[in-house]
Order: structure tokens, then C-alpha cells, then sequence
């Protein structure tokens, strides 16, 4: 144990308090995660409306809120735990370090504590939902939960499962939120949310390689001392599989956007307008794999709040998005 660990926190006044220390090992910033969460609902918003009548759309979102807000509450309880276990490996990365547990700053037992209430507001959340739904959330958040601890004791350390351990999380979210509406998650979503994840992942890791390996070291030190399955892992394998991945995400999207031709005949614009959102989704990802190589950011997801292009067209595509939606919503209920 280091004397971080035994002192419980750093000397007073030295850092924040210790309040705005427990709400950053939260990381409420990637509660946006939680996203993955609200997507099945989106998408099956304007069919579960016309499935039936008697619903309103607040019968909808407010079962989805809850997921997504139990999810968030779960995933906090998880960085909390992983936190714990890479306190050493976080001290040696140049932004990781500053984490609280990792800087000193909150004490491993008082981290093991508040991990646990994190979980368990997590789960007395459900208890909102009706007891149908609820179980299929519960055993969607449970399994989440479990994949993030089994990533964590074993599968970080294992090459390409420890991307699969990942993407499975995201797919888990999904499902959840799917489960607290009562609606079937199709195949396309499924893909695309697994694809996607994979790219975020592999991308993760080569920008490790590109911020943390300092001139002069061998190849990928930097990251290898960061991430041990970095030893595994080589530039030229990430580079094709972050490119691999970018390309079945778009390709499978574009299949979901040809089957709306199918499934959603009726184009109130004279064309399919949700191909338009083919167009923002291929910059942004594309934009994504230049900055991660050029070693502009460590982590893709960064991008979503700090990339002035990328946050262009993530709203570009939200907004045609949302277009197609609510037109679809407004045929069905005309």
C-alpha cells in the first residue's frame, strides 16, 4: 500500500475538497456514455407510439430516463473500483494521475464505500419502473456491471478481448434501454452499437501510443507502462483494426438506412432524408482516426466535447435524426 493509500487523501489544502474529489471519480462526464442507453427508445419511439395508442410519449422517455440514469449511477460505481485496482498504472500516465484516488486525494477504503452506494442507488432506481420491466433492466444492469469487473480482474490484460469486454458494455446499455420500454432490439442496432464500440476501443488505444510514447523509448513504452496489453498489441494491428471498425459501423449503418426504404416507404421529402446523416457520421468518424493518429487525443470520446468539428457534425447528424423521427412519429399519428 503506498502512503497515498494508508494517509487516506493528500495534505489539507493541497487539493480540492474532498466533496468535488468524489463527484470527478464519478466521472459524471461519461455519464454521456449513458447515451447508448436512450438509443433503442429513440429509434423505437414513433413505432411503439403506433403499436399503441393509449401511450403518451412521457410513458416512453420516463422509463428510458431511469435506465439511463441507473446505468450512469452503475458505471460510476464501476470507474470507482477500476480506479482502485490501476491507482499504480494511473500515477505514471500524464492526465490519469490527477485522479483522485491515484493523486491522493480520496483514500482507498472511502473509495471502496462510496462505489458501493453508487451501485446501490443504481439499483434501488429501478424500482420505478414497473416489476416486468424492471427484472429485464436488473438483469441487464447486473450484466453490465459484471462485464466491467470481469474487464477489469481479467480481460484488460487479454489483446482483442479486452476491446470485445468493452464493446460488450456498450451493448449491454443498449439492451437495457430497450428492455425498460418493452421493445425488441434489432439487429442493426446491435451491430452498429458493437462496431462502434470497437472502434472507440482499438481507437482509445492507439492514441495512448501516439500521447504517451516519449522520443527516445522503445516502441510504445510510454503506453505499454499505461496499459500492459499494449505489449500485444502493435501500431500497424490498431491502425487496421480502428480503420476495420470505422468501416462495418458505417457500412451497417448505411444498411439500416436502406432498409428504412423498406420498412418506412412513405418519405414525406420525396427521398430518404436519413441518408443525409450518412454524410456527418462518415466525417466524424474519419475525423476521429486523424486526430487520434496525429496524437491530438488518448481517448476517441474526448472528442465529443472538446473537437469543434467533431461536435459539428455529431449535431448535424442529431438534427437529421430527430427530423426523420419526428416526421415518421407525425405520419403515424396522422
Amino acid at each position: 500500500m503506498t502512503h497515498a493509500d494508508s494517509a487516506g487523501g493528500a495534505t489539507p489544502g493541497s487539493g480540492p475538497p474532498l466533496v468535488w474529489s468524489l463527484i470527478r471519480l464519478a466521472r459524471p462526464k461519461q455519464w454521456a456514455k449513458s447515451a447508448f442507453v436512450l438509443i433503442g427508445p429513440l429509434y423505437g419511439f414513433a413505432d411503439k407510439l403506433a403499436e399503441d395508442p393509449a401511450l403518451t410519449p412521457w410513458d416512453i422517455a420516463f422509463p428510458a430516463l431511469v435506465a439511463a440514469f441507473s446505468f450512469s449511477l452503475a458505471s460510476s460505481c464501476c470507474y470507482v473500483f477500476n480506479d482502485i485496482l490501476d491507482r499504480e498504472a494511473d500515477r505514471l500516465h500524464p492526465r490519469k494521475r490527477n485522479r483522485p484516488i491515484a493523486a491522493g486525494r480520496v483514500s482507498v477504503g472511502l473509495a471502496r464505500v462510496y462505489g458501493i452506494a453508487l451501485f446501490l442507488v443504481a439499483a434501488g432506481a429501478l424500482f420505478l419502473l414497473p416489476p416486468e420491466i424492471r427484472k429485464w433492466v436488473g438483469l441487464a444492469l447486473l450484466l453490465y456491471v459484471g462485464n466491467v469487473f470481469a474487464y477489469s480482474l481479467y480481460f484488460k490484460k487479454k489483446v482483442i478481448g479486452d476491446v470485445i469486454s468493452l464493446s460488450l458494455g456498450f451493448v449491454l446499455r443498449v439492451m437495457g434501454g430497450c428492455a425498460a420500454i418493452a421493445i425488441v432490439p434489432s439487429t442493426w442496432l446491435l451491430n452498429v452499437t458493437f462496431f462502434l464500440s470497437m472502434f472507440l476501443a482499438f481507437g482509445k488505444r492507439l492514441g495512448e501510443r501516439r500521447t504517451l510514447n516519449a522520443e527516445g523509448k522503445p516502441d510504445a513504452a510510454g503506453a505499454v507502462a499505461h496499459r500492459k496489453v499494449q505489449e500485444r498489441y502493435t501500431d500497424v494491428l490498431l491502425q487496421m483494426a480502428v480503420v476495420v471498425t470505422a468501416v462495418a459501423t458505417l457500412m451497417t449503418y448505411a444498411a439500416y438506412v436502406q432498409d428504412a426504404d423498406t420498412t418506412h416507404p412513405d418519405h414525406p421529402f420525396g427521398f430518404n432524408v436519413l441518408w443525409l446523416s450518412l454524410l456527418p457520421a462518415t466525417y466524424g468518424l474519419l475525423r476521429c482516426i486523424v486526430l487520434l493518429e496525429a496524437g491530438k487525443f488518448d481517448d476517441p470520446t474526448e472528442l465529443a466535447y472538446k473537437d469543434r468539428g467533431f461536435i459539428a457534425a455529431s449535431l448535424m447528424f442529431g438534427a437529421i435524426t430527430g427530423l426523420v423521427l419526428i416526421t415518421r412519429h407525425m405520419a403515424g399519428a396522422g
